[in-house]
């Protein structure tokens, strides 16, 4: 089968395109490259499933292990569970492919990325988002397309296309940017603390590189002869429009214009609504009126169809009057209240946000360096410190359902927030502690996501942790009809399920430190993407100002609860000595003492303890088991056995010598037991260290002026 091929560059980066060789029965199948790094992206559909209301669209993104040279670990030596990376890649294709498939399209659409090869310069997660686009021309699917997607990374002053993970690390932006012919569709970024008008720039910086990967796109699917298909959506039954419409318009708008009703009276209302003014007169009708016919084969229009007039009249009260449904303002912030030390002091940390109906408890919780969440998958990074985890129960939109491990929305909520608090989290050096934050959502009417991030920057404060500044967030909605445009900041619900955009925008009072902008549409300009950030800041900051005045500051001190870290370096060649045999040393130092330590590669060594005499005993005993002796050193020791030929010393926390049976006096002592016995202390000096390791002390020759020293040093008094 012969393959064809295409290639664009960027500054010197290269993209590839390769179709016509694998996957042949698939419907679609493109081979996507940068440096050794390649991604089998395909797209298959199949017949619909007989009940479906909604596109069903699956994405998987699946990541071997083989493609950086790499076995898998666990007893199985498979990939298993996908590690959360994974998942958000899946996310990540998802959000901007998902807008350009026509949504009434009731066919099983999957499209599956695999990243083969993989040379740890150059991240798979863009190759993949622009290979499915490329995936479903080729199978012919209904699509709005071609889409691409780059990353953008900021490196000094510039700006650069597909940074590799090297440079995304060493810079303050890692931005994905998706797009189509009709503009921007998808940005996901993490900043440090970046002015809004540089991060603009930079999404206008990635859609110009994203137009041309759109064009190669297109030459491809020409060279191939294959058309881009675009299926008219089907109608609706006029009649049962009228009959809704008909009867029910007036009184949706009174709902509407209830500004004080809050979600769960707006839902009740609204479902009277289409109970009294729609099902139930639809039941008295004769079964053989057109009405019952439509509703026979189609169960699910009554319920479209009520939708998308509410939709209608929820937007143009908002394009007309400019009066949104809880009588806010375009570019108001619903009121904010913060509660910070809600719960006992056996948390950490924990803050109570609520923002409208929106209500998050975030729960911080601080521990040693051998909690950090070690990461098996392609990224060179290998462990995680800070860790976000977000939870969004079925109460917390009055619904009933199970309640399993988390899903897509929750990993990508979690992930997002704490990609938003990074930038400000205090380096390793100065906080040792690896820190998790539990966001619990408890009531969700819009941006709980920006809630989670408020929410956690109370409760880190509150737990003590250094952070350098606050970080607030908020949801900026879209109403898009025809050339006219609304902007909505902090978005409830029914306006993130109605409209157009969800754009969420967190950041300090200097700058932006994360994104995700998800479309309904098919794109939009730079100019609406703009004037969508800089109306987020004053919003932003007004959340900010209401965190502040809650707790202005991080606690200078922890939870009592919470461990105490001492932190010291020992020589790396010492490690397997304090570690022991199978781990026995460091387990009886543990056992001993109670405390926690973890041993970096590096010779730091990290001990936790709620107890600080218990971490410094332990300090202690590693301090002295890894002392370098030298000849001549006088120390006060303790007798810990006795034999024949002389006595053992313990010297140091975990270090022994021995003094031989003539080093004990300076005469001849007969027996050892005459001189010493088990539990004396005594003053010996360090006669000399044999080539396998070995101490040898004596108590000869030992200056009162050094004895009186070692006395001193030991915290002892007395003769010996």
């Amino acid at each position: 089968m012969e393959e064809i091929t295409k290639s664009i560059s960027f500054d010197g980066r290269d993209i590839g395109l390769r179709v016509g060789l694998l996957a042949p029965q698939a419907g679609g199948a493109v081979l996507i490259e940068s440096g050794d790094t390649s991604v089998l992206v395909t797209a298959t559909r199949a017949e619909g499933r007989p009940g479906i209301d909604f596109l069903p669209l699956l994405v998987d993104y699946e990541e071997r292990l083989y493609a950086g040279g790499r076995i898998p670990g666990g007893f199985l030596r498979r990939e298993g569970r996908p590690p959360d990376r994974v998942t958000l890649t899946s996310r990540l294709i998802d959000r901007p492919l998902r807008p350009l498939i026509p949504g009434w399209i009731r066919d099983d659409i999957q499209v599956v990325a695999t990243t083969l090869s993989m040379d740890e310069q150059v991240p798979p997660d863009v190759l993949a988002v622009t290979g499915s686009s490329v995936a479903v021309l080729l199978a012919k699917i209904p699509f709005f397309g071609p889409m691409a997607a780059v990353r953008v990374g900021l490196v000094g002053d510039d700006f650069i296309i597909n940074p590799t993970y090297k440079e995304i690390k060493n810079g303050d932006l890692d931005l994905v940017v998706a797009g189509s012919p009709e503009g921007v569709i998808m940005v996901e970024a993490g900043a440090n603390q970046l002015p809004e008008q540089d991060i603009i720039e930079a999404i206008d910086f990635g859609y110009e590189a994203v137009v041309d990967l759109i064009r190669a796109q297109r030459e491809i699917i020409q060279e191939l002869e294959i058309e881009i298909v675009v299926a008219e959506p089907p109608q609706e039954n006029s009649a049962l429009i009228e009959f809704i419409q008909s009867r029910t318009t007036e009184k949706i708008q009174q709902v509407l214009t209830q500004y004080e009703m809050g979600k769960p009276e707006r839902d009740a209302a609204l479902d009277v609504i289409k109970e009294e003014e729609v099902l139930a007169p639809i039941a008295q009708l004769p079964e053989d009126d057109p009405i019952q016919t439509v509703i026979s084969e189609d169960g699910k229009a009554i319920s479209r169809i009520f939708k998308d007039l509410t939709r209608t009249l929820m937007r143009n009260q908002i394009v007309v009057d400019g009066v949104r449904v809880d009588g806010r303002k375009l570019d108001e912030v619903r009121p904010v209240s913060c509660l910070v030390d809600y719960l006992p002091k056996r948390v950490h940390g924990s803050a109570l946000f609520n923002r409208g109906l929106t209500q998050v408890l975030s729960i911080a919780t601080l521990g040693t360096p051998g909690d950090a969440q070690d990461l098996d998958d392609l990224h060179p990074q290998d462990e995680k410190r800070y860790m976000h985890h977000y939870n969004f129960p079925p109460y917390s939109v009055a619904e009933t359902r199970p309640m399993r491990s988390p899903g897509r929305r929750e990993i990508g909520h979690g992930a997002l927030a704490e990609r938003a608090l990074i930038p400000v989290l205090p380096s390793k050096e100065q906080f040792p502690y690896v820190i998790r934050v539990v966001s619990e959502v408890l009531s969700s009417n819009g941006s709980t996501s920006m809630g989670s991030v408020c929410g956690s920057t109370l409760s880190l404060m509150d737990a003590g942790v250094p952070i350098s500044k606050p970080v607030s967030g908020a949801a900026m909605g879209l109403i898009k009809e025809k050339d006219e445009v609304r902007i909505l900041t902090d978005i409830q619900g029914i306006e993130d399920f109605l409209g157009d955009m969800d754009f969420k925008v967190a950041g300090t009072d200097t700058g932006i430190t994360a994104l995700q902008m998800d479309m309904k549409i098919t794109g939009l300009s730079l100019g609406v993407i703009a004037d969508a950030i800089n109306q987020a800041r004053p919003a932003r900051l007004h959340i900010l100002e209401k965190m502040l005045a809650t707790i202005e500051k991080p606690r200078p001190d922890l939870s009592p609860y919470a461990p105490r870290l001492l932190t010291m370096k020992i020589d790396p060649e010492l490690i397997g000595l304090v570690i022991g045999p199978g781990g026995k040393t460091i387990k009886g130092i543990t056992e001993e003492t109670g405390v926690k330590i973890d041993i970096d590669d590096d010779g730091t060594v990290t001990i936790a303890s709620t107890e600080s005499e218990n971490a410094a005993r332990a300090c202690q005993i590693i301090q002295g088991m890894t002392r370098k002796l030298s000849p001549g050193d006088v120390y006060v020791g303790k007798i810990t056995r006795v034999i024949q030929i002389g006595a053992f010393v313990e010297i140091l926390p975990g270090k022994e010598g021995m003094i031989h049976i003539s080093q004990l006096a300076d005469y001849r002592v007969p027996r050892v037991e005459d001189e010493v016995a088990v539990g004396d202390e005594v003053v010996v000096k360090v006669r000399e260290i044999d080539n396998k390791g070995r101490i040898n002390l004596t108590r000869l020759n030992i200056h009162p002026d050094e004895a009186a020293a070692a006395r001193v040093a030991a915290g002892v008094a007395g003769d010996s």
